[in-house]
């Protein structure tokens, strides 16, 4: 019960709900265990005395006794659901919420897939325990209860010996649960793993079929749903093994009801229809006690499916704001002063003593082959990620001292591929701030380059985007993308490699576009082409996390370095080429 009491602050105010199903349920079960004492009042006072008179009397009181259960019935489920969705909601909306404040380093081991389970199939297994299974736990023990108290009260010999194999049927139900528990939770880890699998591969489509990797992916597939078979099947055997004992435990215990309370009615110590209510009764107790293994069943897939829930609730958080933080706006002046940052502990650093000052209206460049450090530099201005050493400064305060939502609200990033939402381009590019006017959101997008092909859509800038994007091409959605972060109005513009998918001509456009918006901005261009970067006031040159070069296009020209290695595989060859055509 340990998950259930760690995630009692999203059911424990909603009590009222449950508390007032179970006032309702009290009716439903204590009326049920009227039945087999109506049945014996009409076999001994009715049909033995041929008191027929009073068959009216036991039809009016049973269709009222009907009649109550019915509305008590549907109390008791309303109020019971209304508890397991209210409760949910707020189990869901406490995932989602902590899903926004989980930092990178959360994402970079998580699978999308399984996190769709647990705010799915895991959500749903624990609000169904809650909706239902403590309900019907606790209907369980007032059924037994009340009947076995009839019981007693007809003959306590024959309910000694009908409760006599009980305790056989609870060792039996306690064997169950310690090993269906693991069970359950292997079978919620495999639908995980199968609900990544189908993620990825829908993402990924495009890259499957230009691969003709079909078939593996088929076989992968079919990999991960056969372990989500196996793991089904194994606790379906397991079911199949412990229901039928109880069963048969359960059967045992009516035939030595019938044997021995035969032998009391010949004997004229029971009433016949003090027996047949006695063997109703009988069922009443058994029943329950043999449906405790599908309650131990239900519990046993909540309480797996709890946990799973409790991993993302008390995950970490990496990125933890100071006591009253800054709020204030931000001109945007960034000073590094000797960064290391580690990812993670096994891994090599992935920067190095890195230290540069950028004034507001001051352009770095960042250059460097894939994996230098030129993103992770970026990161840690928008504390995607903590350093390891050194101290990250915003107009010479350290990040860690501001309001995580202000100092990003200042920073315009703008990735290499490009994320759209399945919406208009209208509200993509006014994302960041959602109280663009329209005047706004097409000069920003007149300055990514954008304006013009939105204008030739169907809908302009009214028009629907597919999920992630779709029907555009990588360039025209990197400049939607730069529209966004333009229409933020930021202090500090990252641009990591966001032309790379344009075409030159484009790309010096935006370029010429950007000069106007850089002006008074702190802004990072990172990138693989020196066309892009060749402008800006220092270029930064990157190798395995350290600095090897920095200074201006020109200064690092005449070094004869790395960047002009670079510069000389893009340009020279190129020139030689180009003579060559001519």
């Amino acid at each position: 019960m340990d998950t259930f009491k760690k995630l009692k602050e999203f059911y424990w105010p909603y009590r009222k709900y449950f508390y007032a199903s179970l006032f309702f349920l009290f009716f439903v079960t204590v009326i049920t265990v009227v039945y087999p004492i109506i049945l014996q009042l009409t076999i001994d006072e009715v049909v033995a005395k041929e008191r027929y008179d009073l068959i009216p009397w036991i039809s009016s009181i049973f269709v009222v006794l009907m009649l109550i259960k019915g509305i008590a019935t549907f109390y008791h489920q309303y109020l019971g659901d209304l508890f397991g969705v209210s409760a949910v909601y707020e189990v869901r909306d406490a995932l989602y919420k902590k899903l926004q404040v989980l930092s990178f380093k959360y994402y970079d081991n998580a699978k999308t897939g399984d996190i769709m389970s647990r705010l799915t199939s895991d959500v749903e297994g624990f609000r169904f325990f809650l909706s239902f299974g403590f309900a019907e736990l606790i209907r369980i023990v007032l059924l037994i209860g009340i009947s076995l108290s009839v019981m007693f009260y007809y003959s306590i010999p024959l309910t000694l010996v009908t409760m006599a194999a009980m305790p056989f049927l609870i060792i039996v139900v306690m064997r169950f649960e310690k090993r269906a528990h693991p069970a359950f939770r292997g079978i919620r880890k495999s639908f995980g793993k199968l609900n990544t699998r189908v993620q990825e591969n829908i993402s990924g489509m495009q890259t499957v079929k230009s691969l003709s990797r079909e078939d593996f992916e088929i076989d992968r597939f079919s990999t991960s749903n056969d372990d989500y078979r196996k793991n089904y099947i194994s606790t379906s055997e397991l079911w199949a093994k412990f229901f039928p004992l109880m069963e048969f435990i359960g059967n045992v215990c009516a035939v030595a009801l019938l044997a021995y309370g035969g032998f009391l009615v010949i004997d004229e110590t029971l009433a016949l229809g003090e027996l047949v209510a006695f063997f109703s009764l009988v069922w009443y107790i058994m029943g329950p006690l043999m449906n405790v293994g599908y309650v131990v069943n239900m519990f046993s897939q909540a309480k797996a499916s709890g946990e799973r829930l409790r991993e993302i609730l008390e995950a970490k958080e990496d990125i933890v704001e100071k006591d009253n933080p800054i709020t204030t706006p931000i001109k945007g002046h960034v000073t590094f002063h000797n960064v290391t940052l580690t990812y993670t502990k096994d891994d090599d650093s992935a920067l190095k003593n890195i230290s540069f000052d950028a004034p507001p209206g001051k352009t770095i460049g960042l250059i460097g082959a894939t994996g230098s450090g030129k993103t992770s530099i970026t990161q840690l201005i928008t504390r995607f990620y903590e350093p390891e050493a050194g101290d990250v400064l915003v107009d010479g305060r350290p990040v860690t001292d501001y309001s995580i939502k202000t100092l990003r609200k200042h920073i315009g990033y703008v990735l290499q591929e490009s994320f759209l939402f399945s919406t208009t381009i209208k509200e993509n590019i006014a994302y960041g701030n959602p109280e663009a006017t329209d005047e706004q959101i097409v000069d920003a997008a007149k300055r990514a380059q954008a304006h013009d092909f939105i204008m030739e859509m169907p809908k302009g800038y009214d028009t629907l985007l597919g999920e992630r994007g779709m029907g555009l091409s990588g360039g025209q959605k990197q400049r939607i993308a730069i529209a966004r972060a333009i229409c933020t109005d930021p202090s500090i513009l990252v641009l990591d490699d966001a032309t790379s998918a344009v075409d030159m001509e484009t790309e010096f456009q935006i370029q010429k576009a950007l000069k106007e918006v850089m002006k008074d901005r702190t802004s990072f261009i990172i990138a693989h082409r020196i066309s892009s970067l060749k402008h800006a006031d220092e270029i930064i040159v990157l190798d395995d996390g350290e600095v090897v070069e920095r200074g201006t296009h020109e200064e690092l020209l005449s070094n004869n370095g790395v960047y002009k290695r670079i510069y000389s595989i893009q340009y020279q060859d190129h020139d030689a080429i180009m003579n060559a055509v001519n």
